[in-house]
């Protein structure tokens, strides 16, 4: 199956549970307390973030997809937290308030990236289950996916009326689900237990076989679309009617916090249904994008250029040929992770040392090195009738072959300027004897702050003096 990335940003999707907040202290330890055999921790930083069905819609909107978070809070200072740090990234919140009860808080206490301590700030909230799912029924003309995170707080009270009105409408319903009774999912389009909550149902399954067959019995009684278990270290497992189970092996390269993996995988999930992905892709995305977030510390949002790298990655596509519409976006992505992009440019037509030389030279100005290259045309301009000896995608071929360079692209003009606009790298670099203020496109790099560095070429190599040895025999 080849994995691509979907256009998230036309992907609403409505998430419908249990929102909590996850608040982390920080601080050193460095003593035992006198008073009893425990750390003292002297905290020095407070951290919120959203949790629960919160942080579901999170990493709905650090996908780049619409967020809407229908949920139960109460009328307090942590409520108040989870409201502007989720609207502060997009998501639009409606928040049914209960005076008199408190938001539900995960206080963790943590040192050296350890956690020490949790406490749990949580009382069973009285909803108004019909307020709610008329809410819900106001908003799902604008989404084209539903997910109910399930937490069994208290927050989702009917869901059978919630999955009815947008079945209704034609929109998939995803459901974490939670709790001992999977009948209050009937007709969901999928569920996504983890094994034990899928084990505490059907009961213990001794291998995968046995895992299917119960899988496909729970799908039958409850009317499902699909079941997806998630197995910690030994992957997923996609169940559908009528088709066979799709295993994925896990994808966590250093599991460092598992908390809100199972946040990732439905949001992932959702919006990649929503912005129109098969459900078998979406599951894959799903799988790597869990592989990502449990090697981060607590619940944590994975963005749209982590999953695609991790993508291209799963595909070999990370470095090589590239149109200018991909070459945007890996730049984006390099960026994302902070690294600098170096860019120069040529005719590259008989690929000799001294280029090699050049181009492991302009790889250490940064982190990833761009090479642009005069399409066949504008090299017969530059360089006369009979040139180039070698076609613009031999050229390209051969020079991402090399491992100093990670991306090639060409362009059919006399000179990168146009280009250098788009793709605004770092640091242009260019080979030769020239001064600064000679460099194509030195202007336009330096007028948005970026650097033009000028380094030697190898002595007695030159493409044209290497044609014209050969035409000469």
């Amino acid at each position: 199956m080849k994995l691509s990335m979907p256009r998230f940003d036309q992907a609403p999707v409505l998430v419908v549970g249990d929102v909590m907040l996850d608040r982390y202290w920080h601080g050193a330890t460095s003593r035992i307390s006198p008073e009893a055999p425990v750390p003292v921790v002297k905290v020095d930083q407070i951290e919120d973030r959203p949790g629960g069905a919160a942080n579901v819609a999170l990493n709905i909107a650090a996908l780049g997809a619409p967020a809407v978070l229908v949920g139960v809070t109460g009328e307090d200072e942590a409520a108040q937290s989870l409201q502007q740090s989720l609207e502060a990234i997009g998501v639009k919140t409606y928040f049914q308030r209960i005076e008199n009860q408190p938001t539900i808080v995960k206080l963790r206490v943590m040192s050296r990236h350890q956690q020490l301590l949790r406490m749990d700030f949580e009382e069973p909230f009285h909803t108004d289950a019909d307020a709610l799912a008329r809410q819900v029924e106001q908003l799902l003309d604008q989404v084209k996916v539903l997910v109910l995170s399930d937490y069994g707080k208290g927050a989702l009270q009917n869901h059978q009326a919630l999955i009815q009105a947008a079945r209704a409408r034609g929109i998939p319903v995803l459901a974490d689900p939670k709790g001992k009774d999977f009948s209050i999912y009937r007709g969901a389009s999928l569920i996504t237990p983890n094994l034990s909550e899928f084990e505490l149902i059907v009961g213990r399954c001794e291998d995968e076989a046995e895992l299917v067959s119960r899988g496909a019995r729970l799908m039958r009684e409850l009317d499902l679309g699909a079941l997806l278990v998630t197995r910690g270290e030994h992957g997923m497992t996609l169940l559908r009617p009528e088709h066979a189970p799709l295993h994925l092996p896990a994808r966590a390269r250093e599991v460092f916090d598992v908390t809100g993996a199972g946040d990732t995988v439905i949001s992932t999930l959702a919006a990649s249904i929503a912005a129109g992905a098969e459900l078998p892709q979406a599951v894959a995305l799903a799988n790597l994008a869990a592989g990502i977030v449990v090697g981060k510390l607590g619940t944590a949002a994975i963005s749209t250029p982590e999953l695609r790298r991790a993508v291209q990655r799963e595909e070999g596509s990370e470095r090589g040929v590239l149109s200018l519409e991909q070459l945007l976006l890996a730049t984006e992505d390099a960026r994302a992770h902070g690294e600098k992009i170096v860019f120069t440019n040529g005719c590259f037509d008989i690929l000799h040392a001294g280029h090699v030389t050049y181009l492991e030279q302009a790889s250490a100005q940064g982190d990833r090195l761009i090479v642009a290259l005069n399409d066949d045309a504008s090299v017969s301009r530059l360089k006369g009738p009979g040139r180039p000896i070698n076609a613009v995608d031999r050229r390209m071929a051969v020079l991402a072959g090399l491992g100093a360079v990670d991306w090639v692209v060409s362009f059919s003009e006399d000179t990168p300027e146009r280009l250098l606009k788009q793709v605004q790298p770092d640091v242009l670099v260019k080979g030769g004897d020239y001064g600064i203020d000679q460099v194509v496109g030195a202007d336009i790099v330096q007028a948005y702050g970026g650097e033009v560095r000028v380094l030697g070429l190898v002595e007695n190599s030159s493409t044209t003096a290497i044609v014209e040895k050969i035409r000469s025999r």
